[in-house]
């Protein structure tokens, strides 16, 4: 803390404020005129960055705010000789207002811990094979880089052999991972194996690492709805407040004949205490620190509504495949002559499903050679690929073809079945395997136990969903989803439910996240799921959104508890004012220490943990 204060402008001003103010307190006793020279300069340091932001503010926004109110009460304890009562006003909240500064600032510092991953340059390996250090912002897509050992990856791309990646920068997952050549990595990662030559695939702004980071951004910098109605509030509760000051000084004086100096006291009393000050900071420090909090779990929100709005969930579509499952597809069995097996591997390159890195990794040494490359492939939504009169992809897609081996019957229990086709002819297929993640069951009985219904989507048929639903205690899913049916199941869904959120990590699952209350993508996923999302689950571990509802619940918890405190202090101390219990130094200490205690009570967000 020392080190922000020392460091940031506004800390300064609070520190040189301070030892002024505290000089004054000293030299009250023995030297008055000079002791109100040196409150007066306490104040106008302190009040300074007060003074700019309060004018700011109402320029830009064309709205009155709470800095105006405390910077009139300051100027009005000076009129009636407060000089010290003036000086703490102004300390307080200048001291308020830099620990909120200090909050967001540790969001922020999410943001420059993210940057420390990733390197500004790369060697660039040029035609003639020499290699030049050149700007990562400089590469180009199909450009090739050399990565040492130990390096830290520089930019998105596919590595052209085999290679061994610690990802804990992304994952937070320390165990370093095996990626086969033709696989994608990651800007931020470690190189941990040997050294290898890297295609760039993505530009600079556009990697994950890059995405990542906006989100982190967009999240800070976008208001929760509690935030924009205190914000609204704040602007007409300032003007009553003006208005309300000089008609109570009235009444004192005409009313209860009481005298102008001890009248407009009084409403000095009543300005700084019915300022709304720790109304305002009830909200934004707590939201800042569940983001940070959020993050460092893995989770990542782009936008404050979806973190508030987590804890009214009462419905959650889930995924499967990736999602419910490892989606590492293992083929178990297949059948498929060369030529048709060689298309079928070209065709599964250009798809990041999982059952076709599962075919692309295990017939990675397959001569493509002699396939016509100028021929189109086309991703079908939830219906596979297809290149030419060659068809890849689910089962049930193929129901009408002629079938004349009984290639569709292989089905079999918590097994996948991709079929093969050639015009319209049944030619080939594959079964795989796919392993259920060991934290699904836990994620789905936690949010069951909070009351949050869970249901299964998927692009599978009827055998895999079931085995697989059956196993996790899912009690109701829908087998053989097209994208179009996920939405029109959701949107069904909507009229028996306040808050529904959908997680997934396809582009068949892009619609319905879009669409969903919130959006929930695996951090493992398509950028089209990503960028249709509320929020990312970097770890790819299911069991975060358990933490965030949790998260999320406290958070409704805590910004609360800070509403009711804040009002409750400003309708105790209006009460005493009226009454003539209440001095402006009391008024100073409890109204603003109010206000300290709201942020603080905020930042016990940062260290939240799951019981």
């Amino acid at each position: 803390m020392l080190n922000y204060l020392v460091r940031e402008k506004k800390g300064r001003a609070l520190l040189v404020g301070t030892f002024l103010m505290i000089m004054g307190f000293i030299l009250e006793g023995s030297n008055e005129l000079l002791s109100k020279i040196v409150f007066v300069s306490s104040m106008f340091v302190l009040g300074f960055y007060i003074t700019i932001d309060a004018v700011k503010s109402t320029i830009s926004e064309k709205k009155l705010n709470v800095d105006l109110l405390m910077l009139l009460a300051a100027i009005g304890a000076v009129l009636i000789d407060y000089y010290s009562e003036g000086a703490m006003l102004l300390f307080i909240f200048a001291a308020s207002g830099v620990l909120e500064s200090f909050v967001s600032s540790k969001s922020s510092n999410a943001i420059s811990e993210l940057l420390k991953h990733v390197p500004d340059v790369a060697k660039l390996i040029k035609e003639d094979g020499s290699i030049v250090e050149v700007k990562t912002d400089e590469l180009k897509i199909d450009d090739k880089i050399s990565v040492s050992k130990g390096d830290q990856i520089p930019i998105d791309g596919y590595a052209e052999s085999e290679v061994l990646v610690n990802e804990a920068s992304l994952t937070g997952e320390s165990i370093p991972v095996k990626k086969d050549a033709g696989e994608e990595v990651f800007a931020g990662t470690i190189n941990e194996g040997n050294s290898f030559t890297l295609r760039v695939s993505k530009l600079k702004k556009d990697t994950v690492f890059s995405g990542i980071i906006k989100m982190v951004e967009e999240a800070q910098s976008k208001p929760s709805r509690k935030e924009q109605i205190i914000d609204k509030i704040e602007s007409v509760y300032v003007v009553v407040v003006l208005i309300a000051v000089p008609l109570f000084i009235f009444a004192l004086q005409w009313i209860a004949k009481m005298s102008f100096q001890d009248a407009f006291y009084r409403g000095m009393v009543l300005l700084t205490v019915a300022s709304p000050c720790a109304l305002v900071a009830s909200a934004t420090p707590a939201t800042l620190s569940a983001i940070s909090n959020s993050a460092k779990h893995g989770v990542l929100f782009r936008k404050a509504k979806s973190i508030e709005s987590l804890q009214k969930l009462d419905l959650l579509l889930t995924d499967k495949t990736g999602t419910l499952t490892t989606g590492d597809f293992e083929i178990e069995e297949y059948f498929a002559d060369e030529d048709i097996l060689k298309k079928v591997v070209y065709i599964e390159q250009n798809s990041n499903h999982p059952i076709a890195k599962s075919i692309v990794n295990k017939f990675k040494d397959i001569d493509l050679s002699g396939i016509d490359t100028n021929v189109e492939i086309e991703e079908m939504a939830g219906s596979g690929l297809k290149m030419g009169d060659i068809r890849i992809g689910k089962a049930s897609d193929f129901i009408e073809y002629s079938d004349p081996n009984n290639f569709l019957s292989k089905k079999e229990s918590g097994r996948t079945l991709s079929i093969v086709a050639k015009g319209n002819e049944v030619v080939g297929y594959f079964i795989f395997s796919d392993k259920i993640r060991e934290e699904a069951h836990p994620a789905v009985k936690s949010l069951q136990n909070h009351n949050v219904d869970v249901e299964m989507l998927t692009g599978d048929g009827e055998a895999v969903a079931n085995y697989v639903a059956e196993k996790l205690e899912i009690p109701k899913y829908k087998a053989n989803c097209f994208p179009e049916d996920k939405l029109k199941y959701l949107e069904e869904k909507n009229k028996e439910y306040n808050m529904i959120a959908m997680i997934g990590d396809g582009i068949n699952d892009a619609p319905a996240l879009a669409r969903a209350d919130i959006g929930i993508a695996m951090g493992s996923g398509s950028s089209i799921a990503m960028e249709s999302s509320d929020m990312v689950i970097v770890k790819n571990d299911i069991n975060k959104i358990s933490h965030s509802y949790n998260l999320s619940k406290k958070l409704q918890s805590i910004v609360m508890q800070n509403i009711i405190f804040s009002i409750s202090v400003i309708i105790i101390l209006i009460i005493l004012n009226i009454l003539g219990k209440l001095d402006l130094p009391s008024g100073v200490v409890f109204h603003e220490g109010s206000t300290i205690l709201v942020i603080m009570n905020g930042l016990r967000l940062l260290n939240f943990k799951d019981e």
